[in-house]
């Protein structure tokens, strides 16, 4: 990755920007209740996340129930983990650390970004106004914004369209492999990040451009730790 040809970020949501592991637990913890099932941990949940709320789903019901659960089933699941996610959406969440300094250098810094999740849109955009988010990005997809999601590249193709950009362009920030297989199969490049949710992963396996522990790090990698100094 050239730092000079980066012209525009994409950023996941979830163990990207804002650790949202202890919602979704509760929610999933919730529908599990509901259906008189046996109840996970939190812990659990974290090594569940990253594919959308569906598979979360999936991944919660064959644990719970030990066994491979039919679409109906899963079906018939997906209205009552809507509906608790729903309430629970905001409640325990929290933003990592130096996410709003950093974004606010970006923005000064006249990057157009955009905010990239496999999350249901219609709980993405509350997400991002309850932590005062949803300004710095130009462009937001969730999970159900097109036709497929990351790892498929095609919502980073999206964004180096609508922002009239080639794909070298692009720096693609996230914290699990389907980041990071969303922008080499878009070209992008891309920085993994420690912190977040990697099915107990090394993210340095899926071949980043780079790696960071912290949010901040970003800055220094496209070679603005000046900029952080005089803002």
């Amino acid at each position: 990755m050239n730092p000079s040809d980066i012209k525009a970020i994409a950023f996941d949501l979830d163990g990207t920007l804002i650790d949202s592991v202890p919602d979704l637990a509760a929610a999933t913890q919730a529908t599990l209740k509901e259906l008189t099932l046996p109840l996970c941990s939190e812990q659990q949940v974290r090594s569940w996340v990253g594919n959308g709320a569906r598979i979360l789903m999936k991944r919660a019901l064959s644990w719970s129930m030990d066994t491979d659960v039919s679409d109906e089933y899963l079906d018939n699941a997906m209205p009552k983990f809507m509906q608790h996610y729903q309430e629970h959406l905001e409640k325990h969440s929290r933003l990592y650390p130096d996410v709003v300094a950093v974004l606010d250098v970006l923005k000064a810094q006249g990057y157009p970004m955009a905010l990239v999740t496999n999350k249901p849109y219609r709980f993405t955009v509350p997400l991002l106004q309850a932590f005062g988010l949803d300004n710095y990005f130009c462009l937001v997809l969730g999970g159900d914004s097109l036709a497929d999601m990351k790892p498929n590249p095609l919502p980073l193709q999206k964004v180096i369209s609508e922002f009239g950009i080639t794909a070298n362009q692009l720096l693609m920030v996230g914290d699990s492999r389907n980041d990071i297989l969303a922008a080499k199969a878009a070209g992008a490049a891309s920085i993994g990040l420690t912190y977040g949710y990697n099915y107990g992963e090394d993210i340095g396996l899926c071949g980043p451009d780079a790696v960071c522990n912290d949010f901040s790090e970003i800055l220094a990698i496209l070679e603005s730790r000046q900029a952080v100094l005089e803002h």
